[in-house]
């Protein structure tokens, strides 16, 4: 297979990255780690006119303590990056314990935590665990129509980012180029897990979980968040809120998965139908909320 034929931009800085998204005259793509855009332009399944390779600018890359005690994560920060930093690990360390599920090494080394969110494939990790941690997104593009200044910025929330399957809030000039991640506060506790069919595979499920307890051991905040449990990466919101009053005994957690189960909505396709996808939602969130409240408790 080979991709169709496409100009090539490869970008020195953001402003250049900009410039090339902004020309109409051709329809660009921004190339990051080339993980999921370059096997799509190999089967065809995308023919951008342009190529807009962001590797050599440098102000996307690089992980950064904001004033509040969270991260700034640039869109070009690598996936292995999230793995063996243990800067990362001690402040956010849901990004760690996510990040080895993703893919085999050779393509963590390559992917980009910018180029995942931007995908938003519903199957993927990155985009879950973000939204369970209340992620933003900073987004640019060059200014239009005698707007002032040379380039525009907005930022959004995660959770109003994804639209649909592969469709997101970013416009055709615009280039996602870092995600603000808030800080793990005290009596918070964090999980994941999935289950593919080999090691490396697309999740057939998988669940992210956050808890923050009380000094009486009562949640007072819980967010959960799923992988290939509906047609985008999906917050878990109304399953949740089950928890918030409540201390976190099994029968509580086996409430909020059954809820969170029930409220899903998995396709079905070769590997599993939906009814076992939910199956694994219920197993995979009893799990994950278990252990992320243990966590905050100590």
């Amino acid at each position: 297979m080979k991709p169709p034929p496409f100009d090539y931009v490869a970008a020195a800085d953001l402003d250049e990255a900009l410039e090339a998204l902004a020309d109409t005259s051709l329809e660009a793509r921004p190339l990051a780690g080339g993980q999921s855009l370059v096997p799509m332009l190999n089967f065809r399944l995308a023919a951008p006119e342009r190529l807009v390779d962001l590797n050599g600018v440098e102000e996307l890359s690089g992980v950064e303590e904001t004033e509040d005690g969270g991260l700034l994560l640039g869109a070009m920060t690598r996936h292995s990056t999230l793995e063996r930093d243990s800067f990362i690990a001690r402040r956010i360390p849901l990004l760690a314990e996510a990040a080895r599920f993703i893919a085999h090494p050779q393509i963590r080394s390559r992917g980009t935590v910018g180029g995942s969110v931007a995908h938003a494939d519903p199957a993927a990790e990155l985009p879950a665990v973000l939204l369970t941690l209340g992620a933003r997104v900073r987004i640019a593009r060059r200014s239009r129509n005698g707007e002032s200044g040379a380039r525009v910025e907005r930022t959004l929330d995660l959770g109003d980012f994804f639209l649909g399957p592969f469709y997101s809030a970013l416009d055709p000039d615009e280039l996602l180029t870092a995600i603000d991640v808030p800080p793990s506060p005290p009596g918070e506790g964090t999980a994941f897990d999935e289950v593919a069919r080999r090691r490396g595979d697309y999740a057939l499920a998988g669940v992210a979980a956050r808890v923050r307890l009380d000094s009486r051991g009562v949640c007072d905040e819980a967010a959960i968040s799923l992988v290939n449990g509906g047609s985008t990466p999906c917050l878990m919101k109304e399953a949740a809120q089950t928890l918030v009053g409540e201390k976190p005994t099994p029968e509580a957690i086996e409430a909020a998965a059954a809820a969170c189960a029930e409220t899903s909505d998995p396709a079905a396709d070769m590997h599993a139908t939906e009814e076992y996808r939910r199956h694994l939602i219920r197993v995979l969130t009893t799990r994950v909320v278990s252990h992320a409240a243990d966590r905050a408790r100590t």
